[in-house]
């Protein structure tokens, strides 16, 4: 599509096969956001979109990824708060029509639903590294280190000594939220003893958050892109899903409705054109 369509926060560029994030900087915007800069999100790593009212005047386009499809999204495994969800866009009201079309595009793109295979969505890069309540944490892209701080940390850390962890040695990442009580970044390790782990001040394998410590723009990219390297050790074989054929009633339905974006002056005449050319070639 290539069109961009710019909210609060951030613009959306919408291309043939992605949709790409550009996060803005300032003083209101998100730190989660612009720690991410910008991501490209494939079309196959979103379930749904939907269009709602949103608050004092605006509305919310919002995609939703498939579970497991977005690294950093199975890391925070639902804690983040609604303003830090880095898949709305918060539009004027006055652009609902315009937000629905794309909306509308969207959805007549998609063609996968359910559990992703594998990671769809690019995790932040490494090197990365943040500074928890009892230790430093850092990441190179193949291990994971803990160096532990002088006031912080507990006498079972000290005990153990520094830390670093191999990713081949690790079969997940447990992020809570520094936003809550006891949040913790905790390295889930394959050679682990069953039962139930120790408290996460007490684990040589976790680090703990506390005011100012592990927030959540630093720890969270990081605690992603840890998975993300632990998943790519057991990577999965692709599902390649057959775009369905287009209806050509879909087709008239939305060069119909694109036409009245065209007269409303909200499409120029060379979008109206290009489009309506795209969407005659789907037939």
């Amino acid at each position: 599509m290539g069109d961009v369509l710019a909210g609060f926060h951030a613009a959306w560029e919408f291309e043939s096969d992605s949709v790409l994030i550009r996060y803005e900087r300032g003083l209101r915007t998100p730190k989660l956001f612009q720690a991410l800069g910008e991501r490209r999100i494939p079309l196959e790593a979103i379930a749904s979109v939907t269009l709602t009212p949103g608050r004092r005047g605006t509305v919310v386009l919002r995609a939703e990824p498939r579970p497991g499809a977005d690294p950093l999204m199975e890391a925070a495994a639902g804690q983040l708060k609604e303003g830090c969800d880095p898949y709305r866009l918060v539009l004027p009201a006055e652009r609902e029509t315009l937000a629905e079309y794309y909306a509308d595009e969207l959805r007549a793109r998609l063609t996968s639903s359910g559990p992703a295979e594998r990671h769809l969505v690019a995790a932040p890069r490494a090197p990365l590294h943040f500074k928890a309540y009892d230790g430093k944490a850092s990441f190179d892209g193949t291990s994971v280190s803990f160096r532990w701080s002088w006031t912080g940390a507990s006498t079972a850390k000290w005990k153990a000594g520094d830390q670093t962890f191999p990713v081949d040695g690790l079969v997940g990442v447990e992020w809570r939220s520094p936003e809550v009580f006891e949040g913790h970044l905790r390295l889930l390790r394959r050679d682990a003893a069953g039962g139930q782990p120790p408290q996460p001040d007490q684990d040589p394998a976790a680090v703990v958050f506390g005011l100012g410590y592990g927030t959540v723009h630093e720890s969270l990219p990081f605690a992603a892109a840890v998975l993300a390297a632990v998943r790519r050790c057991r990577p999965a074989d692709p599902v390649s899903v057959p775009a369905p054929r287009r209806d050509p009633a879909d087709i008239a339905e939305r060069i119909r409705h694109l036409g009245e974006l065209h007269r409303a002056g909200l499409v120029t005449d060379e979008e109206f054109s290009s489009k309506k050319r795209e969407l005659l070639a789907e037939l």
